[in-house]
């Protein structure tokens, strides 16, 4: 075999639906092993499949919220493209794919569950009843850590969204930390997101106080009921609201309320209950501003709904697949 060989489109096209396969079903062995046997059958699929692992650095999709947790994971050793041609990967870049596909596609799903209390999985609510008397229902897609003293009660949102009913107790502080966010409460109901580089609370009854990290200059305020704040976490910015009761927490009713949201927050939402993989390369797309209501029981429609308004449009890659853009 030559030095440089042409990869046929259905080997490229096979290589991306084992990508997105993986993306969405990252603890299944069965597949694993399947994508295995498929990725030693020939040089061919090995340089397809670095073409699929090329495909994503290049996507620039938005870290997600726990990205700290694994960053230092190693980057794939990429072959680069000589006029539509790929160069034979040598063994070493091989090792590289495999640690490659450990980190990017089961790393963060299982990082998060090392750590998790509780956990849902794509498309599915969970309702957490703790000690105290206090009840999370989490969204899809989610995981909490808890940690019950005597002195008092924290919960750290790790992924997703949930909405609290906090029992009250004046002696056993309530506090939520998402994203750098805390969400200091006594007795109270709210709403916490994390999506992109957002956390967004927002307020049903009772008062809440929020406090943005030390690491950024230090900011306290406190919502009332029908409040709501966004938090940008990468410059600590604050966008604060007013928000309709039968809009907090919407998805509990299978629906997602936004206002004022970048569309990469609200596609990553929407990726929580939907069994494909969402991406949107273009970051002139995904920094457009959306205010809407979202049906959950149909996450391809609220897709189109989502990016239409713009001139977008929603490219199906097979049923493991979205990918949003603006032509």
């Amino acid at each position: 075999m030559t030095q440089d060989q042409e990869i046929a489109a259905a080997t490229l096209e096979e290589a991306m639906n084992w990508f997105l396969r993986l993306k969405a079903e990252p603890n299944c062995p069965d597949l694993t092993a399947d994508f295995q046997r498929w990725l030693h059958q020939s040089g061919d699929h090995q340089r397809a499949w670095q073409y699929a692992l090329r495909t994503w650095q290049l996507m620039g999709e938005a870290a997600p919220a726990y990205e700290h947790l694994w960053a230092g994971a190693p980057r794939a050793n990429v072959i680069p493209i000589t006029r539509g041609r790929w160069r034979r990967p040598a063994m070493g870049a091989v090792a590289a794919i495999a640690a490659t596909l450990f980190l990017v596609l089961a790393g963060p799903s299982l990082l998060i569950r090392l750590q998790a209390d509780h956990i849902t999985a794509t498309g599915q609510n969970a309702r957490v009843a703790l000690e105290d008397g206090t009840v999370i229902e989490l969204g899809g897609d989610s995981a909490i850590k808890t940690e019950m003293s005597a002195a008092g009660r924290h919960v750290t949102l790790l992924s997703g969204e949930a909405f609290f009913d906090v029992a009250h107790n004046p002696a056993r502080p309530f506090t939520v930390e998402a994203g750098g966010v805390k969400v200091l409460v006594v007795g109270t109901a709210f709403d916490v997101r994390l999506a992109g580089e957002e956390t967004t609370v927002e307020l049903e009854r009772g008062v809440v106080q929020l406090s943005l990290d030390e690491a950024r200059q230090k900011q306290d305020f406190r919502l009332l009921p029908g409040e709501m704040a966004v938090v940008n976490r990468s410059d600590g910015a604050i966008t604060r609201d007013t928000i309709q009761p039968d809009q907090i927490a919407a998805w509990r009713s299978g629906r997602i309320f936004v206002k004022d949201a970048s569309v990469s927050a609200v596609a990553e939402q929407l990726q929580r209950y939907h069994s494909a993989w969402i991406a949107v390369p273009d970051r002139k797309l995904a920094g457009l501003k959306v205010t809407g209501l979202y049906d959950l029981h149909d996450p391809d429609s609220a897709l189109k709904a989502l990016v239409e308004p713009f001139g977008g449009r929603v490219r199906t890659f097979s049923t493991y697949g979205r990918i949003l853009t603006q032509y």
